[in-house]
């Protein structure tokens, strides 16, 4: 395992004051479904669809962080985080039927005071795919009022929590909530439809857009951003019809979230390429107005890039009709078959700053699943120490190719319940044993506390 007692000049050294976290999320780390009023979020009800997520896991227990959360700050305090990435759960937020449920709110509260007495930076994700099945009930994000209650939900998080929050993200990974949710089906609420994942796309925006009103509204210095999956698309060849094949996956993938947000606008050749299933009448005067709130901050969630050429591909999940084919990445691949190609995370950081200008940026995931196991009391991840080691010094580049890059968090702080993948793959830097719930760091665990603490990298 690599130590940081280099010398000087072959440390990659990050600003100061520079942000480094680890990130979770409500329905894959708290469990607990049931308790003080939570209401069902619409994972649980695709957990229990049989066929759904591997293994027939579900997220009913999960790393039991519900119960067990102060241990697992005390845990983040002794690897010396100086931020955590979590998400409140809406079905806690949510009573049922509508109106407040002051329980799930009072967990929230209690975890953000105990962040600030460990001196960790509470960053708090308001919607990481959890949405209340009564709302699914009425259409989801179909529907246009999913949009308002989501507002009225973040004006009550902001008002108990935003005099300690540091910095919210409205949403995580729309992309994913709307095309793998809504059109590809293989994420909750397990829709196959086009026509809606670019309408729940839309509406999804609009939310975040609200709510970001609803935040500045209940706590006018709340620092409010978004977390978008952004992914580097590169043609196979420089064909004009793999080029071509690479603009319509950018499109769909980046461009599609990005311009709203940043531009006011829905990029008209994404909009043309969609046609087939959708007229986008959908999308009402003033929409883009709300949705292009100014960011104190935009959140990148990046793990690997795409490859991509003209030719007959899969169906989905991008609406091409099969006409895009996606071609394997050279190099390593992780422990899921993911590509590890750390220069994508460069090249997507500048081109955001290069496009949509100088604006604060978080990478607010990055990491790997690897077959971890305890053997002796220890963990040994030596290919996910490579990998973190990588991206850093890959964040580092785009630093010095002059993106404003302020902060880090290392996805995800625990073995987790990876979505439809259940309990197989593990992203922690903590092993969690699901059957004891005891925690064990590993060594990349150990690696980061020492990146952290000398405040950047060995150069690679």
């Amino acid at each position: 395992m690599s130590t940081l007692a280099a010398p000087e000049t072959t440390t990659l050294r990050f600003p100061p004051g520079f942000w480094w976290g680890a990130a979770t999320a409500a329905y894959q780390i708290e469990g607990s479904v049931d308790a003080d009023g939570r209401t069902p979020s619409i994972w649980d009800t695709f957990a229990a669809t049989p066929g759904a997520v591997a293994g027939g896991d579900t997220g009913a227990h999960a790393a039991d962080h519900y119960r067990r959360w102060p241990g697992d700050v005390a845990l983040m305090r002794s690897l010396g985080l100086g931020a955590y990435r979590f998400s409140v759960a809406w079905p806690r937020v949510r009573a049922a039927g509508g109106g407040l449920n002051a329980r799930g709110l009072d967990f929230y509260d209690r975890l953000v005071d105990a962040l600030c007495a460990a001196g960790i930076r509470p960053v708090a994700t308001l919607y990481h795919w959890d949405l209340p099945q009564e709302l699914e009930d009425r259409g989801g994000w179909r529907h246009r009022d999913t949009a308002a209650c989501f507002a009225e939900y973040a004006a009550a998080a902001g008002a108990r929590l935003g005099d300690r929050v540091q910095l919210w993200n409205t949403l995580n990974e729309p992309w994913c909530s709307a095309f793998l949710g809504y059109g590809a089906g293989v994420h909750a609420p397990g829709g196959a439809s086009y026509a809606d994942a670019l309408r729940a796309t839309h509406h999804l925006l609009l939310a975040h857009g609200l709510a970001a009103q609803a935040l500045r509204r209940a706590h006018p210095a709340a620092r409010v951003g978004v977390a978008v999956n952004a992914g580097t698309v590169r043609p196979v060849t420089a064909s004009a019809a793999d080029r071509d094949a690479a603009r319509r996956i950018d499109g769909l993938l980046n461009r599609l979230f990005l311009d709203p947000l940043l531009r006011a606008a829905y990029p008209a050749d994404v909009q043309a390429d969609t046609a087939p299933w959708t007229d986008w009448s959908f999308v009402r005067d003033g929409d883009l107005a709300t949705i292009a709130q100014p960011l104190d901050a935009l959140g990148v969630n990046y793990y690997q890039p795409d490859l991509v050429g003209a030719g007959a591909g899969p169906e989905r999940p991008y609406p091409t009709g099969g006409t895009v084919a996606f071609h394997p990445v050279p190099g390593p691949v992780t422990g899921m078959g993911w590509p590890v190609d750390p220069t994508g995370l460069t090249d997507m950081l500048v081109r955001i700053t290069r496009d949509y200008g100088p604006l604060p940026l978080f990478v607010t995931e990055n990491g790997a699943a690897y077959p971890d196991a305890v053997d002796g009391g220890r963990v040994a991840d030596p290919e996910r120490v490579d990998y973190l080691h990588r991206h850093l010094a890959a964040a580092h580049a785009a630093i010095g190719r002059g993106v404003d890059l302020r902060g880090y968090f290392v996805w995800s702080l625990l073995d987790n319940f990876e979505w439809a993948f259940g309990y197989a793959q593990r992203f922690g830097l903590v092993h969690v044993d699901y059957a004891t719930q005891r925690r064990t760091a590993k060594d990349s665990a150990r690696w980061y506390r020492e990146v952290i603490a000398a405040n950047g990298v060995p150069r690679p």
